[in-house]
C-alpha cells in the first residue's frame, strides 16, 4: 500500500537535510525504535510494537539505495520480521526537501509498504489515519531537536596565584584562635532513604492504542447499530 506525508519544519533545509543524516537521532524520535548499527548507507535496528496483549518486535535493516544532496533527497530500501514469527514489514522509502515560507523546510514522504501477519488485518485507510498519528509524534520531536539551543558554556577560571603576607599581631591572633581546640559536632541527623525507583516505562510503539480512535471515528455508526441488534436479541430471547 501507498502512504503519502507532508510536513513543515521552521528551521532552513540545509540545516534540517544535515539532520536526517544522522540516523541514530531520527530512530531516537520514532516511537519503539533503535538503532542497533550504523555503516555507511546500511543500518539495522528493531522496531518494539503492541497490538493490544501481542508484543511484537521486528528486527530488519534499510539501506540508501538513492541519495541526493544537491536535490535534498533519497530513498531508503528497509525489510524486518518478527522475532516470533508473526509477520513481516517491508518499505520502500522516498523523501524529498524543499524550501519552505519564512526560511523553513517542506517535507515530502512518500511510502511503499508491505506488511504480512496480524498487523495486516487493518486496511490502508486505517494505516494512514495511523501513520498520520505516528508522524505527528515524529514531528514534534524532531521540531524540538532543531530548535533546542545549545547550551552555554562556562569559561574557566584560572586560580590566582597566593601572595605572601607579612605577619602581622591580628594575623597570628587568627592562627591561634585556628589551632586552638574546637567543641565536638552535633551528630548529624540519618539521611533519607532513598526512594524506591519508579518502573521503567514501555517505549513500545503502541499500535492498539493508535488503531482504537480512528476505529471508533471511523466506525462509531455500525458499532452502535450492532449494539442495538444484540439489545433487540436480548429481550426476544427473555420472553
Amino acid at each position: 500500500m501507498d502512504l503519502s506525508h507532508r510536513f513543515s519544519v521552521a528551521t532552513p533545509v540545509e540545516e534540517t537535510w544535515a539532520h536526517f543524516q544522522d540516523i541514530g537521532a531520527l530512530a531516537e524520535c520514532f516511537p519503539g525504535a533503535q538503532l542497533t548499527s550504523a555503516d555507511g548507507d546500511t543500518f539495522a535496528g528493531t522496531v518494539k510494537v503492541k497490538l493490544g496483549p501481542i508484543a511484537l518486535v521486528y528486527s530488519g535493516s534499510g539501506t540508501f539505495v538513492d541519495k541526493d544532496d544537491a536535490a535534498h533527497s533519497f530513498k531508503v530500501d528497509a525489510k524486518g520480521k518478527d522475532k516470533r514469527g508473526n509477520g513481516t514489514a517491508g518499505a520502500q522509502v522516498t523523501l524529498t526537501m524543499a524550501d519552505g515560507a519564512d526560511g523553513g523546510t517542506d517535507v515530502q514522504v512518500v511510502t511503499d509498504l508491505n506488511v504480512t501477519g496480524k498487523p495486516a488485518q487493518f486496511g490502508r485507510g486505517v494505516m494512514q489515519d495511523v501513520s498520520d498519528k505516528l508522524l505527528g509524534q515524529f514531528v514534534a520531536c524532531l521540531e524540538q531537536r532543531l530548535t533546542a539551543e545549545p547550551e552555554p558554556t562556562e569559561p574557566v577560571a584560572t586560580p590566582a596565584e597566593p601572595v605572601a603576607e607579612e605577619p602581622t599581631p591580628l594575623a597570628d591572633a587568627a592562627a591561634a584562635a585556628a589551632t586552638a581546640p574546637r567543641p565536638a559536632a552535633a551528630p548529624k541527623p540519618a539521611a533519607p532513604k532513598p526512594a524506591t525507583p519508579k518502573p521503567a516505562q514501555d517505549d513500545a510503539l503502541d499500535l492498539g492504542a493508535a488503531v482504537l480512535p480512528v476505529l471508533v471515528k471511523g466506525y462509531w455508526k455500525q458499532g452502535l447499530g450492532g449494539l442495538v441488534v444484540l439489545a433487540v436479541l436480548w429481550r426476544l430471547l427473555r420472553r
